[in-house]
């Protein structure tokens, strides 16, 4: 079996994943349903082989792997598209699951992404926060938000990334990118570098441990525009995570810095409309007075109700959200119910 072939046929059906895993057929993930493609199962020294070939193929050594750790990185192929690739050990074999990257970057207007968002583009400085779970296109969202600043500004980007999956051209910014591994050693050590690089707007691939949490507000202060990702459900979860991740003595400092510097936080699912295809959803927080008295005092419970309010501001919840796709018929009431935040007020809303 070819890995090219794999892939190329994975392009053909427009997949989003490929997982290469002992014990299964080679499988897709389209639209968010499993598909096989191949009938035979794969056996430990199949997908040994397959992964082996894209080690091959690319250049890379597996070092990472015999060291026992796991590997992320990122290849293209021309005339197919990008992958992001995650390579295992699980129940003493190889495995792989490859994330499928088109060339070129989005169009927000046909992934159905908002002005609402987009806008967060606008501001000069500040942190802007864009979450999710795994696999509901926070990265697309944050390249579409790049790509606007990279149209419309003269300015320095620099992305940093583990691993890179858009790749830009400069068009009226200068655009420098940079994988983590490869380009530097962590996102600490790439963000205090990048301090000495004139940036005006840095994308931060994801805002995972204190010292990354701690680096990225720092850098804010010195007065860009930082873009990041956390793995929250909601603006309230996002800015909770943030600051439990310091010490208790810190807390209170931490929440001035927030309110000073938070620009917006964009929560967004992928959930299936009525003829099955995925589709992002979005809570949307635009920082104003009220909410950053509310980080300060530590009343994030009374986030959605300024955010039900704030729809002038270009403000929504995410239970909001899923009530007007419902009204406009673009997903069943089922699925409303699935993806809610509150079940009850929910229910109630639909009349179940």
């Amino acid at each position: 079996m070819d890995i090219q072939n794999v892939l190329r046929q994975a392009a053909e059906w427009n997949a989003s994943d490929v997982f290469l895993v002992a014990g299964l057929p080679v499988t897709l993930k389209c639209k968010g349903h499993q598909q096989r493609l191949t009938e035979g199962i794969l056996m430990p020294e199949h997908t040994q082989a397959l992964i082996d070939q894209i080690y091959r193929f690319i250049g890379r050594d597996q070092t990472r792997i015999a060291q026992g750790k796991d590997d992320d990185f990122s290849f293209a192929v021309r005339g197919m598209g990008r992958f992001r690739v995650n390579v295992f050990r699980q129940r003493g074999s190889m495995a792989a699951v490859i994330r499928l990257i088109q060339f070129g970057l989005p169009d927000p207007a046909l992934l159905g992404i908002p002005e609402e968002v987009l806008s967060l583009t606008e501001n000069q400085k500040g942190l802007v926060l864009v979450t999710g779970a795994v696999g509901t296109g926070k990265s697309t969202t944050l390249a579409c938000m790049i790509q606007r600043i990279n149209q419309s500004r003269d300015c320095h980007i620099i992305t940093m990334e583990d691993p890179i999956e858009y790749v830009y051209r400069h068009e009226r910014s200068i655009v420098t990118q940079r994988e983590i591994s490869i380009d530097a050693i962590s996102y600490p050590t790439a963000l205090r570098s990048a301090l000495r690089e004139s940036p005006d707007v840095i994308l931060l691939g994801e805002m995972r441990d204190y010292d990354t949490i701690s680096a990225a507000i720092t850098a804010t202060e010195t007065g860009l525009l930082l873009f990041s990702t956390l793995h929250t459900s909601s603006a309230a979860n996002t800015i909770t995570r943030i600051i439990d991740v310091f010490p208790a003595g810190q807390q209170q400092q931490v929440k001035i810095q927030l309110a000073q510097l938070l620009k917006g936080v964009v929560c967004q699912q992928l959930i299936p409309d009525i003829e099955g295809r995925l589709i992002p959803v979005f809570e949307i927080m635009k920082t104003n007075n009220a909410i950053q008295n509310m980080i300060r005092e530590d009343k994030l419970h009374q986030l959605d109700s300024v955010m039900m309010s704030g729809a002038s501001e270009g403000m929504c919840t995410m239970d909001g959200s899923l009530l007007k796709l419902y009204q406009q018929g673009r997903i069943t009431r089922e699925t409303a119910m699935v993806y809610c935040m509150n079940y009850e007020v929910m229910a109630k809303r639909l009349g179940v």
